[in-house]
């Protein structure tokens, strides 16, 4: 769902938190408090690690499973892996939990004390993904990013002690927003692993069938149905950004490479004339850069 794919073979911990700086948004950006980065690592390392359980890009049997306590022959069944993490997820709240991730996690936990509810939100999307592979309406994608995506940023404002009704609205925005735009960049990956994350009533409206996902560029009407989706992400991310002038400070310089993360990313796609085919198209620093100032003066 988020950030690269790539099989893991070394150390369990380093390889998950190495994938950070792939993030379209800064995960936690060196002008933030260290108790904050250390927190916010903590939660990343938990997305990302069952993100990679759910996208198998595990190395069946290897050392995760096996922290996990899941035996190798059933190393590459993603329910079962899933299930085994859910276990060692609970024991962060009640017990010891075995992999390393969640060892560094539970501190976290204790220090802002977070509830299970994110958390097992970000398993079962992924075990969502296991059973749903299409999605009919933008509703139906909603729904699913309310379990994919929103949790983290009601984490992070958890993390950073800026948790309130209001502001949890608009984090979600922003973080359904960013979920979309991951999808539009990775529509071909995605198709890969027999997922397409556009909604089907949208490809039907622009004449787009799942063999035109399939070519190496894409042709006009799949530009047209990027665009249109790519406008629905830009709306909720200005519909978020008002998020980013309610806190101060430096999580308000964090709110907004969020926000300007998302954009960019946008603009990549758009300055891509919405081709996402060859590949993602991601935005330069520069472009970020600009953004992250763009957002701070309230322009979106």
């Amino acid at each position: 769902m988020t950030g690269t794919h790539t099989t893991r073979l070394g150390d369990p911990e380093r390889d998950t938190l190495g994938k950070a700086a792939a993030e379209n948004f800064p995960v936690a950006p060196f002008f933030l408090p260290r108790a904050w980065r250390t927190d916010l690592m903590a939660v990343y390392g938990f997305a990302r690690l069952v993100d990679d359980i759910g996208d198998g890009d595990l190395a069946p049997g290897g050392a995760d499973a096996r922290l996990l306590g899941v035996s190798p022959d059933r190393g590459d069944d993603r329910m079962a892996m899933l299930d085994a993490f859910e276990a060692d997820l609970r024991r962060v709240f009640d017990g010891e939990p075995r992999h390393p991730l969640l060892r560094r996690l539970q501190p976290t936990v204790r220090r802002r004390a977070l509830t299970p509810q994110p958390f097992l939100g970000l398993i079962a999307a992924n075990r969502q993904d296991q059973l749903v592979s299409r999605y009919e309406t933008y509703d139906d994608l909603l729904a699913y990013c309310e379990l994919s995506a929103n949790p983290v940023g009601r984490l992070v404002l958890a993390v950073t002690g800026t948790s309130t009704p209001e502001r949890v609205r608009r984090s979600d925005e922003i973080c359904t927003a960013l979920q979309i735009v991951e999808h539009l960049q990775d529509v071909a990956e995605d198709l890969g692993r027999d997922r397409i994350y556009l909604p089907a009533e949208d490809m039907k409206r622009f004449h787009v069938e799942e063999s035109d996902l399939a070519a190496t560029s894409a042709g006009a009407s799949v530009r047209a149905l990027i665009a249109f989706e790519s406008g629905r992400a830009r709306d909720l991310l200005r519909e978020g950004a008002p998020l980013v002038g309610s806190v101060h400070g430096r999580v308000r310089l964090l709110l907004a490479g969020f926000v300007a993360g998302g954009a960019a990313a946008l603009d990549a796609i758009a300055a891509a004339e919405y081709d996402v085919l060859p590949g993602p198209p991601r935005p330069g620093k520069l472009r970020r850069l600009r953004q992250v100032g763009a957002t701070l003066r309230g322009e979106g």
